[in-house]
């Protein structure tokens, strides 16, 4: 891992503080606590998106075995990886909502305004002209939310998508109070 990476720091009394415990899952599948998540992927926003991020996880008073700190790292980023991959479920569902609703957009629009052309504006006068331009207003609103969805909608998801990536292939390391005093110099 480059030495520039950008460091996420995790501090937790026990290791079991790291995963959530209602997650009935093989080790390497569970997914990570709710809270430990979100204070792993919030700092994550807040630093550079060019440089590798990198997750230190401090466990203070507990010593796990070194099969299950072996464990740890693969676990974590699996978990951000089928959390990338859920966001793809995201974001192709909102593209199919976003062209289905462009579509009854578009349909509506030209319902609207072609029902405004045959407005008898002539014999109705200003009411004639209200109800021709309330149809034309109506069919424009009708395109917000297609549009809401496919020009402003997508990017938070795809956001999130490059985030929980790099997250995923973030170098983890554990240190523990052993692993803390043994490179530490005896007095």
């Amino acid at each position: 891992m480059p030495t520039d990476a950008a460091t996420i720091q995790v501090r937790i009394h026990e290791l079991r503080q790291l995963f959530n415990s209602m997650d009935p899952s093989p080790f390497r599948e569970r997914d990570l606590d709710p809270d430990c998540e979100e204070f792993i992927v919030s700092w994550a926003r807040e630093l550079p998106l060019d440089r590798p991020l990198r997750v230190e996880i401090r466990i203070d008073r507990e010593r796990p075995s070194t099969t299950l700190l072996a464990d740890v790292p693969p676990a974590v980023r699996s978990h951000f990886a089928r959390e990338a991959s859920l966001q793809d479920l995201r974001h192709r569902r909102l593209i199919r909502e976003g062209r289905l609703s462009l579509m009854i957009g578009l349909a509506t629009l030209v319902l609207c305004i072609g029902a405004a052309t045959f407005v008898p504006t002539e014999t109705l006068g200003t009411p004639g002209e209200i109800l021709r331009e309330s149809l034309i207003i109506a069919g424009w609103v009708v395109m917000w939310h297609p549009l809401e969805v496919l020009l402003y909608g997508l990017w938070p998801v795809v956001r999130e998508r490059r985030l929980l990536d790099r997250l995923a292939a973030a170098e983890v390391e554990l240190s523990t109070p052993a692993t803390a005093t043994a490179g530490a110099p005896s007095a």
